[in-house]
């Protein structure tokens, strides 16, 4: 059942196994969870689910078709080959923690996760939750990052990222430089070239997959070649690991053939309303989109011992060192699948199966 935040019956409460983000990562470990009868609370700080997905530009559609972009157990109409939108994405999960009644509390921001006297305390801005198990499904993209060099560009040019933007409306008149040049940054310059100028910064070589070929998904064939479920310390695996993702579909290579899109290389510079680059070039761009990326944020996270150095999660295969802690929908938990919709369930199922030995 979802809880809004006007239900909240306590300011306290226990459960076995405490989830901690309600994407798909989080309600597909709440589903393996309810499937063994474990008590388990997924707590998100949205105001809905799927607030992420619905958050995105408006254009964005997936690059797996809804064959590949479903949870264990998830409804998803439509023509199997076929590529969802976001939106699409979004009302799926929605209806999925409906139909197996998982247990979520929405707006409920996790402030730190301690473990005192063997036991997890959540403290969250809407009081304090205990668990024997803590599972962190925060997901990748937890911080949207921006290049220190945009605090050197004049205020007359409007700058976004990626994560903000919606549609070409969210712009000022005038060009668009887009820096990244993943999949995201590839998609908003081929929307934004149908209407201005456009300038897209790439920081290594970029390449392109087709969509389909020989009428399959390229994730069918990436499945029936084992790439898709490579371990990631497989050969395989590391190979794909060391190189950039691929951009999927041409409409893109298209637009640079043509010259709509202008390519250049990483960004390196600004200065007023100029942009610099590594080949020595300049442009002034009236806006900025940086598809740059995210960062991991995990701040919060006051076990000892659960994240390294860099504060990144020490795990293997998304069990913790710390007994009872536990990871699902890392990139590369357990291979290049892992961070994707499609196989998000099979790390989760792997965790809930760990838990349950556990207990």
């Amino acid at each position: 059942m979802i809880f809004p935040i006007d239900k909240m019956e306590a300011d306290r409460m226990h459960t076995d196994v405490l989830i901690i983000g309600g994407g798909q990562a989080g309600l597909a470990a709440a589903y393996f969870l309810s499937m063994r009868g474990v008590p388990h609370l997924i707590v998100d700080r949205g105001e809905e689910i799927g607030e992420a997905w619905k958050r995105r530009y408006d254009s964005l559609q997936l690059f797996t078709p809804r064959i590949y972009s479903r949870l264990p157990g998830m409804r998803l109409p439509g023509n199997p080959r076929g590529f969802p939108s976001k939106d699409e994405i979004a009302e799926a999960l929605q209806r999925y923690a409906a139909d197996h009644r998982l247990n979520v509390r929405l707006g409920t921001e996790v402030l730190s996760l301690k473990k005192i006297n063997g036991e997890f305390q959540a403290e969250t801005d809407r009081g304090t939750f205990t668990a024997r198990h803590a599972i962190v499904a925060t997901g990748p993209f937890q911080s949207p990052w921006i290049p220190p060099l945009s605090k050197d560009l004049d205020p007359s040019v409007t700058q976004i990222h990626s994560s903000r933007y919606r549609n070409p409306s969210d712009l000022r008149p005038g060009s668009v430089l887009v820096v990244g040049s993943g999949n995201s940054g590839a998609q908003i310059a081929a929307e934004l070239a149908q209407s201005r100028r456009v300038i897209l910064s790439a920081g290594h070589r970029m390449s392109f997959m087709p969509l389909t070929l020989f009428g399959k998904s390229a994730f069918w064939w990436f499945d029936k070649l084992g790439i898709l479920n490579a371990p990631a310390d497989s050969r395989i695996g590391r190979m794909v690991r060391e190189r950039p993702d691929p951009v999927f579909g041409f409409e893109l290579k298209r637009l640079l053939t043509t010259k709509s899109v202008v390519l250049k290389p990483k960004t390196v510079k600004a200065e007023a309303r100029a942009v610099h680059f590594a080949d020595g070039t300049s442009v002034e761009a009236d806006n900025v989109v940086w598809a740059t990326g995210f960062r991991s944020d995990y701040g919060w996270l006051h076990v000892p011992g659960a994240l390294d150095g860099q504060g990144k999660p020490r795990h293997h295969r998304g069990a913790s060192p710390v007994s009872g802690l536990y990871y699902v929908g890392l990139p590369w938990q357990t291979s290049r699948n892992s961070a994707l919709i499609g196989g998000v369930g099979r790390d989760a199922e792997e965790i809930v199966r760990k838990i349950a030995a556990a207990s």
